[in-house]
């Protein structure tokens, strides 16, 4: 077997060590617990020393560089009790990878940590001693820094104060450190919420847009910053001479720009967005009761601005700044806050790329990418120690070296008062902000989905309408593109079904705090996107009042929160109504009716038996069944609410509905139009070959797509008009540029692996092709965003271990062992079940077995070429 990529340095036990083990292991007892029935010569076998000389592995062992090495455990997911497995089983299971040896990143087993264990868990597993380094396995971009120091942004813009005169209204009393361009008395009025008096507390949320001049003026220097990257590129490519008078100039701005290269810069990935960026203002309002004051109380409203949309991070720094005001209502309090927020390190927290946050996103690994953590460390101790640059940004280049870190929380940090840790959690980066002298934890968000602002629980908004739908549902008013599943639709479709068709829609929160209805305006907006979309946050309003409804009602499509009950009464403001308190919607009697569409037209006349079916959302006609699926999709979602799956899970599960919509209605344009603008055509990878020149939605059958067609045409139809739509496809064409992988379409081979059921020869051209094309780093990160954890991670591909034809088998185990070394794959594969990992070592050790006998191995003692070696068990 020919391998492109060597496998894991595993090497093979003599027969003479074999034996010499064997009797140290009857003469010493066997170590129960942890290690599953490992004995102490065993686990001491196990231990290595890399040689950075020759990248190679030998053991301590007195057997020198030909004795064999134990594999480790901890790659193999328990499912007996460790007393079960030592009784039943001696052996330890193995891993493709070198075996991981703890290291002071997480707690002392022997100390009095509260967690101990005999091997590595599954949390740290990832925090390994050095392995052999594969190219392959690692992004060939320097890891930089989201957020660079001496970067000039600020990470707080402005921070407002506002109180209430009982004489003038909300007035602005301070902005700092300048004042922001705009109606001071209409940020007072949305600094201060109506009803803000009766509660001691309260949260507000709303969103500020650029003026022309500035946008101008920022498009400018993109614009420059791109040509400075252009003319790099052209130098380094030898289109420009050295003469070049720019030469000097450029070198210094590239400097300055901390991007030396234009492999290195963002214009490889699609930045998604529909103009400048937001400024989001978080509010809190405090109600200080104070019998010298008229009315007897004094209220104001501290605002932090941010261009980050992950601005929840400064609610505690808001409450201690705010109580700190009413004690000193000067500027000062207010330099003090922004000074604080502003020198927050986020230096070492790594920029991901667009797969790589797709993936963070989508996993609950903790570890996931502690590897770019890891290095962002090394770099930074490389810079304290004053080494060069250029040996600073070669660290950046592989995950090669490997330091002696704490993780943050583990004993061993706490003690060692360590600088640097790794984070407990890779999906948040922990720093602190010192106030006031007090240090303030802030965990910040490393990936951030597009439409993802502030802190909000999309489950807490299914359960506001979803209860009282459950006990006694109301018909909804027919709509076609809202009522997708009759009159009865579930009220969270109906409010989905309202933001993909671009209703106004507009949450009611009478007697609630601002805050409260701020959230179901975000969660609402996270709701629809899924993390793919765009066109919801830039139109929504998370609080406003009904001094604001004419500039409101120029807005089209927009989702705004409210509190003020007068709007229930004026149906033809909104199209769709949430009432919070009772948990109910309303589809406006003032909406305007669907029209009928070209689209629509096309496709009743194409499939005339399918024609009740497309216009039953519109009419009388009773939808038996579930067409669209919804019902379904939504009782999963409810299941899994009640069984205490957290929030992420939810969003995953949201995320997948609106990726299969988007899919639905690429394959619908297809089959009514005969193109679809959702679709970019893959490259040819091998022309002829139709089990791999597929694209698109997989259904099991042809009547299951007509159906499921019929049942969201409306919606469909609906949504193609709307500037999420048009967003998507700016995105789309910019997704395809950045893809690794284009000559084949991952996700519609992964899902007729997933939904149908092949013949040997079709699932045989996709497993080679999956094993050809899905190599380098970029590419596999593409295939398992195809394969996420949520839709069994690796289980469909690591079933070609078991495909009747012994070339695929073959050619599956090699594309597992390449994702075994990926720095995000290894997950994946940890994840994969017993019953597989021993599919792929039968097949492995078969393969070599024949390779060995091919090369005339008859001694035994011969050493394999890479790739070709597997270590036998100690019976």
């Amino acid at each position: 077997m020919a391998s492109s990529l060597p496998y894991s340095p595993i090497y093979h036990k003599t027969r003479a060590t074999k034996q010499a083990l064997q009797a140290q292991a009857m003469q010493r007892p066997t170590t129960r617990g942890g290690n599953a029935g490992i004995t102490n010569t065993e686990s001491a076998a196990t231990s290595t020393n890399f040689h950075a000389n020759n990248g190679t592995w030998s053991s301590n062992g007195s057997g020198g560089a030909s004795a064999a090495r134990r594999t480790s455990l901890s790659s193999f997911p328990s499912s007996r009790s460790p007393s079960t497995m030592s009784r039943h089983s001696r052996r330890p299971s193995r891993s493709p990878n070198p075996p991981m040896i703890a290291t002071n990143r997480t707690s002392d087993p022997s100390s009095t940590s509260k967690t101990t264990s005999s091997g590595i868990s599954s949390q740290h597993s990832s925090l390994s001693a050095p392995r052999k380094y594969n190219p392959d396995a690692h992004p060939r971009r320097k890891l930089r820094s989201q957020y660079p120091r001496g970067d000039v942004e600020n990470h707080v813009e402005y921070i407002l104060v506002a109180s209430f005169d009982i004489d003038k209204g909300p007035i602005m009393e301070h902005q700092y450190p300048v004042a922001i361009t705009g109606d001071e008395h209409m940020l007072a009025e949305l600094m201060l919420p109506d009803q803000a008096h009766v509660r001691n507390q309260d949260w507000t949320i709303f969103f500020l847009h650029k003026d022309t001049s500035q946008e101008e003026e920022e498009a400018e220097l993109k614009e420059e910053l791109r040509q400075r990257r252009q003319r790099r590129k052209d130098r380094a490519a030898g289109l420009l001479g050295p003469d070049d008078p720019d030469e000097e100039n450029d070198a210094e701005e590239a400097e300055m720009d901390g991007d030396s290269s234009s492999e290195d810069s963002d214009d490889s990935e699609p930045e998604g967005g529909e103009g400048p960026p937001l400024i989001y203002v978080l509010n809190l309002v405090n109600t200080k009761q104070d019998k010298t004051a008229k009315r007897g109380a004094v209220v104001k409203a501290m605002a932090i601005c941010t261009r980050h949309p992950f601005l929840h991070i400064y609610k505690p720094l808001l409450l201690l700044a705010l109580e700190e005001y009413f004690k000193s209502p000067h500027p000062a309090t207010l330099a003090l806050l922004y000074d604080a927020v502003n020198t927050m390190d986020l230096s070492l927290m790594p920029r991901l790329g667009l797969l790589e946050r797709i993936l963070l996103q989508a996993s609950d690994n903790k570890d996931l990418f502690v590897e770019k953590f890891e290095q962002m460390i090394q770099m930074r101790m490389a810079e304290d120690r004053g080494e060069a640059p250029e040996d600073v940004l070669a660290l950046g280049e592989s995950p090669e070296h490997r330091m002696d870190l704490t993780r943050n929380g583990t004993k061993a940090h706490v003690q060692g008062h360590s600088q640097y840790s790794v984070p407990r959690d890779t999906h948040e980066f922990e720093t602190r902000v010192m106030y006031n002298g007090i240090p303030i934890p802030i965990k910040v968000p490393v990936a951030v989905s597009p439409e993802t602002v502030g802190d909000f629980s999309l489950i807490k908004l299914i359960q506001t309408f979803a209860e009282p739908h459950a006990k006694s549902p109301l018909p909804f008013t027919l709509h076609a593109h809202l009522t997708t599943g009759g009159a009865h639709t579930h009220p969270i479709i109906v409010l989905v079904n309202a933001m993909l068709t671009q209703k106004r829609v507009i949450f009611l929160g009478h007697n609630r705090p601002s805050g409260e209805v701020a959230e179901a305006v975000l969660a609402a907006c996270a709701l629809a996107s899924g993390g793919i979309l765009r066109g919801f946050t830039r139109h929504a309003f998370p609080y406003t009042d009904l001094s604001k409804i004419e500039d409101l009602l120029k807005v089209p499509g927009f989702i705004a929160g409210v509190t003020n009950p007068t709007f229930e009464n004026h149906p033809e403001w909104w199209d769709v109504l949430c009432d919070l308190p009772t948990g109910r919607m309303k589809i406006s009697n003032r909406i305007e009716p669907a029209p009928l569409t070209e689209g629509m037209a096309n496709f009743m006349q194409q499939n005339p038996a399918y024609a009740n079916a497309a216009s039953a959302a519109s009419t009388s006609i009773t939808v038996t069944g579930d067409p669209t699926g919804d019902q379904a999709f939504m009782n999963d979602v409810l299941r899994s609410m009640a069984a205490r799956h957290g929030e992420g899970v939810i969003r995953t599960k949201w995320r997948d509905w609106v990726e299969k919509f988007t899919r639905i209605s690429a394959a619908f344009e297809e089959s009514v139009y005969g193109a679809s603008a959702l679709y970019i055509g893959v490259e040819e990878a091998e022309p002829g070959n139709v089990n791999i020149s597929g694209h698109g939605y997989v259904w099991s059958d042809d009547a299951s797509r007509l159906k499921e067609m019929a049942g969201g045409v409306s919606r469909i139809e609906g949504w193609r008009n709307t500037r999420s739509y048009y967003s998507f496809k700016q995105d789309l064409g910019q997704l395809y540029n950045f893809r690794p992988l284009k000559s084949l379409d991952l996700h519609h081979l992964h899902d007729r692996l997933r939904m149908t059921k092949l013949t040997p020869a079709a699932s045989r051209e996709i497993y080679m092709a999956l094993s050809k094309y899905t190599r380098s780093y970029d590419e596999i990160c593409q295939l398992l965003t195809v394969a996420p954890e949520s839709h069994a991670g690796l289980f469909y591909i690591a079933l070609g271990l078991f495909h009747k034809e012994k070339e695929v088998r073959i050619k599956v185990v090699e594309l597992l062992e390449r994702i075994s070394e990926h720095e995000a794959g290894r997950h994946w594969w940890k994840a994969l079940s017993r019953f597989e990992k021993l599919a792929f070592y039968r097949i492995k050790r078969e393969a070599e077995a024949e390779m060995r006998s091919k090369m005339g191995d008859r001694n035994g003692f011969e050493e394999l070429p890479p790739g070709m070696m597997v270590d036998r068990r100690i019976s």
